[in-house]
């Protein structure tokens, strides 16, 4: 367990720092009543961080840890200037197998980041590298799947122990430009095949809609059932059926539709609906974060893919996002349209006196990895 964190989950007393003159006040929220109330403040946070994803959305982290979070190991790390909440760090304590500080958000997250207000941003890097040194006292901090050009970066650069950047998983993102200048990426060949399937489409008279903040919670069960469906017989990622998951998408979908960050759409034959897409959305880009579709439109043969692909840039243009982004996974059907390949990367940060521990992570990570490449080719051979 960590020593005394920089203050209290209380605000009346915080601690304070100077850089080029702008007094810092930082302080560790333990308590979930707390990180709840901080819901206004960081949600203004989050619209000034413009390069911040989905997943460091208040209400995403909020239902995230309501679902999946350990009581008493809640440290979330911020830094306020004049009051106002200029960065922040949503961490937890773990022990795998020593203490380790890692973000909220866990596995069904795709992507790990803190929060620095853009007027401010390498003052504010600076103030919570300084707060993280005095929380990570006897723990690593574990930043796993940073997106490149993520606020992290700033923060690790300011970082004064040890630290070590490894590889994390890759990405694959596409321009938010509309649907016929994907269709000039390609091929010729490949893209009068994708136009064909977008004609087949419209013949079968699917209508689109997108569901109201109101019937959310009924449209994300709709959703997870078709995504079972789909997946039945075929291996379906087991944490998509739990409730946990079902409550935490219902709670912190609903939220995010709210603020225009999240967005459900189903796609109805003969008023049925037979399909439905789950975008999470922050200022740069739109991630399909989950889908489900009815096994029947593969009998009609729809090309499910393509209809969310074309979906998806309709709903992103004119709304000033750069990117829209396939997320984790680098599954074959996603290279149909030449997209970007991102990696993510991992960044490990620890005092001196900790680089035993930093190191054995590093170990522990390097391990898995000859493990996980053991099995691929197992399964190629």
């Amino acid at each position: 367990m960590p020593s005394a964190p920089l203050t209290s989950s209380s605000p009346s007393a915080p601690s304070a720092s100077s850089v080029s003159g702008s007094v810092f006040t930082t302080e560790v929220c333990r308590d979930i009543g707390r990180f709840a109330a901080l819901g206004p403040d960081w949600h203004t946070l989050h619209r000034r961080s413009r390069n911040a994803t989905p997943f460091q959305n208040h209400a995403w982290l909020h239902s995230w840890w309501v679902s999946y979070g350990t009581p008493g190991r809640l440290r979330v790390v911020l830094v306020r200037r004049g009051g106002q909440l200029v960065a922040a760090a949503p961490l937890m304590l773990v022990h795998r197998p020593v203490p380790v500080l890692v973000p909220l958000g866990g596995t069904i997250s795709d992507f790990s980041d803190v929060l620095l207000d853009d007027r401010c941003p390498e003052a504010a890097a600076a103030a919570l590298a300084r707060a993280l040194r005095e929380v990570a006292r006897t723990a690593v901090i574990d930043l796993r799947e940073v997106r490149p050009g993520a606020a992290a970066e700033r923060v690790v650069a300011c970082w004064s122990g040890p630290r070590r950047q490894l590889p994390d998983s890759v990405c694959l993102e596409l321009p938010a430009v509309p649907m016929d200048e994907l269709l000039g990426r390609l091929a010729s060949s490949r893209a009068q095949r994708f136009r064909a399937k977008l004609r087949k489409l419209d013949s079968l008279g699917i209508d689109e809609r997108v569901v109201p903040e109101e019937e959310i919670p009924l449209a994300v069960a709709r959703l997870l059932e078709l995504h079972r469906l789909q997946w039945q017989g075929r291996g379906v990622t087991a944490e998509h059926l739990s409730t946990r998951f079902a409550n935490h998408l219902s709670r912190s979908v609903r939220a995010m539709a709210g603020y225009g960050d999240a967005r459900v759409t189903e796609f109805l034959l003969a008023g049925e609906v037979l399909a439905a897409d789950l975008t999470l959305m922050s200022g740069t880009l739109a991630g399909g974060y989950l889908y489900g579709a009815d096994p029947g439109l593969r009998a009609r043969k729809v090309d499910v893919a393509t209809m969310l692909l074309r979906s998806g840039a309709r709903q992103i243009g004119g709304s000033g996002r750069t990117t829209l982004s396939m997320l984790r996974g680098n599954e074959p059907y996603k290279h149909h349209w030449r997209p970007e390949t991102v990696r993510n990367q991992r960044y490990l940060l620890s005092r001196p006196c900790l680089e035993p521990s930093l190191r054995l992570l590093i170990g522990h990570a390097a391990a898995r990895g000859r493990a996980a490449a053991l099995v691929k080719r197992m399964r190629r051979d």
